[in-house]
């Protein structure tokens, strides 16, 4: 199992589970206490909600029921069983000719094409077309902004590659409520090349989410889900705090060509709003306030956001039982 495919779904087998399932990595679903279950195969687990209590993971007892952050336990099962490479993705993410076609050796977690921003905030879409769209997490009063991409090609070593989604990518309530239109990505523009692969320097931050990134094991540390915040915030949050606890590895986010098409499960686009308003009123605080706090660690950065009140105490708890795994 040295590459595992983590999903959670309180659906049957879907056609992105069965397109998983037929390749070469071994597919882990994380129920839940809805739900009908799927038959595990030789190539599927599927770990029902006694499954993971008879694990023994002590991050067992801090996991809410009905949300997201279960998904904890497929990472730490799929590490456990020696993964070097994690796909963290949904149900409904159908892998394309690009997830077909990429090359997972340890070269592809190399970049040599590199962007960084003249501010925080990149919206790494940007560079894969030129229509007005924005990856979910990025605060709003950074949309409009078009400031100066700067280019360069130093190799830099690449923690967490993030995949584009075709069709109906990863956007905010706001997008798909104000315009709602279905994309194409096409390769990422650097300067007058095209190319499938584009790493972000240290200092930038896009948020990325976890419908379809692949995670070296260098970085596996950083997959922890938040347990205490919305559905639709906690991968951007922990985008948010594993980029900076990435970076005193030298590990970057990189970006890549559309991998899946996402046919997306209905949504209740106003409920969506309304999980995402953290998003929105958060994040700059969150990221304003870990900066202050750089010499950190994951442990004492979780207890500190803790103690500052932007996460609850089931999040603290959960997040020191995660981290007795990497010790």
């Amino acid at each position: 199992m040295n590459k595992v495919a983590v999903i959670t779904t309180i659906n049957g087998k879907t056609k992105a589970i069965s397109e998983l399932e037929k390749s070469d990595w071994h597919v882990v679903v994380v129920g839940d206490e809805k739900g009908p279950g799927i038959r595990s195969t030789s190539n599927l687990t599927f770990l029902s909600v006694k499954d993971q209590k008879g694990l023994g993971y002590d991050i067992y007892d801090h996991l809410p029921f009905n949300h997201y952050s279960r998904k904890n336990i497929g990472y730490l099962y799929a590490i456990r069983q020696g993964a070097d490479v994690i796909f963290d993705t949904d149900d409904d993410n159908i892998p394309n000719f690009g997830w077909k076609s990429q090359d997972l050796s340890v070269p592809a977690f190399e970049c040599s094409d590199n962007v960084s921003s003249e501010f925080k905030y990149l919206n790494m879409y940007r560079l894969f077309t030129r229509k007005n769209i924005w990856p979910r997490g990025l605060p709003l009063d950074e949309v409009l902004r078009r400031d100066t991409i700067l280019y360069n090609h130093d190799n830099i070593k690449i923690g967490v590659w993030q995949g584009l989604a075709d069709g109906d990518p990863d956007v905010d309530a706001i997008y798909r409520l104000t315009v709602g239109e279905k994309v194409q990505f096409f390769r990422a523009a650097m300067g007058f090349r095209r190319v499938d692969y584009v790493g972000l320097n240290k200092g930038t931050l896009c948020p990325f989410n976890s419908q379809n990134t692949i995670w070296h094991k260098d970085a596996f540390k950083y997959m922890y889900l938040p347990t205490s915040v919305s559905f639709r915030f906690t991968d951007i949050l922990r985008g948010y705090i594993a980029q900076p606890l990435m970076w005193k590895q030298d590990l970057h986010l990189g970006f890549m060509m559309p991998t899946v098409d996402q046919k997306r499960n209905k949504h209740d686009l106003m409920k969506d709003f309304k999980d995402e308003v953290s998003c929105y009123t958060d994040t700059k605080k969150i990221v304003d306030f870990i900066d202050s706090y750089d010499y950190m660690e994951f442990e004492q950065l979780y207890e500190q956001l803790y103690s500052h009140g932007f996460i609850k105490s089931n999040d603290f708890y959960a997040s020191q039982a995660w981290s007795e795994h990497f010790e």
